[in-house]
């Protein structure tokens, strides 16, 4: 069952049993369930696609941090208008 699952990264408990079905294996999807669990076989978790920056005419590409502290966010507590008089911004 391991070596199914290592050769088949994306292969559930289900396509397992019926892979060693193929292979000659009489067994049932509750066993080869329990058995699954058992071993701590899990299917990783698909990673999703990033949507595109901007629109197609006016597109960017998304920059990926290259070090360590190399993105950075700006919050703004305070903002200071024409008249230099303070106002506090709610979030």
């Amino acid at each position: 069952m391991h070596q199914l699952a290592e050769a088949n990264p994306r292969a559930g408990y289900r396509m397992i049993t019926r892979l060693l079905r193929r292979d000659g294996w009489h067994v049932n999807p509750e066993r080869v369930h329990r058995l699954w669990k058992q071993a701590g076989l899990q299917v990783p978790q698909r990673q999703r696609k990033r949507r595109r920056l901007g629109r197609s005419e006016h597109g960017c590409t998304r920059l990926k941090a290259t070090c360590p502290n190399h993105v950075w966010s700006i919050d703004f507590l305070f903002d200071t208008t024409d008249s230099t008089r303070p106002r506090t911004v709610v979030r």
